[in-house]
């Protein structure tokens, strides 16, 4: 299946298309080399050029990031964006039992790197810095189509779907802010920087 149908997919008709996706060979390697790694470069890559040569306005002045650092800060986001997606689907499956769900790490990680679509597709905004909080907004419906997979992928019963989930958003909510927190730490605030007034 191609990238670009497996995206409209997920997006436009989620329901059908978890069914789809639980029932199809993956691995850890082609859910990476072939979604993840490549849909995750979005908001790596319009975060890198919104900071760096668009710039953040406030108060009347334009401020843009240095580029190198602004670099690092991009791949280190980039790389732990993906280390975090792994984390929540060990969580996922780790946590399972509890939910009278069933164990599958395979089953977990396609719930998580797919339900991430929303969010790195949005990410394009991030291109434009003042655009982030929509972004943001936009990607509220990585939710909505984490909720809908959970019954699908971790066979989890309706009774503990709501309970499952409302867990595991605390627990993504942790991992995103422990990797906007350690990806800031290769953002400097001092440094060479360009400011311009509008």
């Amino acid at each position: 299946m191609s990238l670009t149908k497996r995206i409209t997919d997920i997006l436009a008709r989620p329901a059908q298309t978890w069914f789809e996706i639980r029932d199809e060979y993956a691995s850890t390697g082609s859910l990476y080399s072939g979604y993840a790694c490549i849909l995750a470069l979005i908001p790596a890559i319009a975060g890198f050029v919104g900071m760096a040569f668009i710039g953040v306005s406030v108060l009347g002045f334009s401020y843009q990031t240095p580029l190198v650092s602004t670099l690092v800060h991009a791949i280190f986001q980039y790389v732990l964006s993906l280390a975090g997606i792994y984390v929540v689907a060990m969580i996922v499956n780790t946590l399972a039992p509890h939910f009278n769900s069933k164990q599958n790490m395979t089953q977990a990680l396609k719930l998580t790197v797919y339900s991430w679509t929303p969010s790195w597709i949005a990410g394009i905004l991030m291109i434009i810095p003042k655009l982030a909080p929509l972004a943001a907004l936009l990607s509220l419906y990585s939710l909505y189509l984490f909720y809908t997979g959970l019954p699908v992928l971790m066979d989890t019963p309706r009774e503990r779907r709501i309970v499952y989930f409302i867990v595991i958003l605390v627990v993504s909510v942790i991992v995103s802010i422990l990797i906007g927190s350690i990806a800031g730490l290769f953002l400097p605030t001092r440094g060479p920087v360009s400011l311009r007034i509008q």
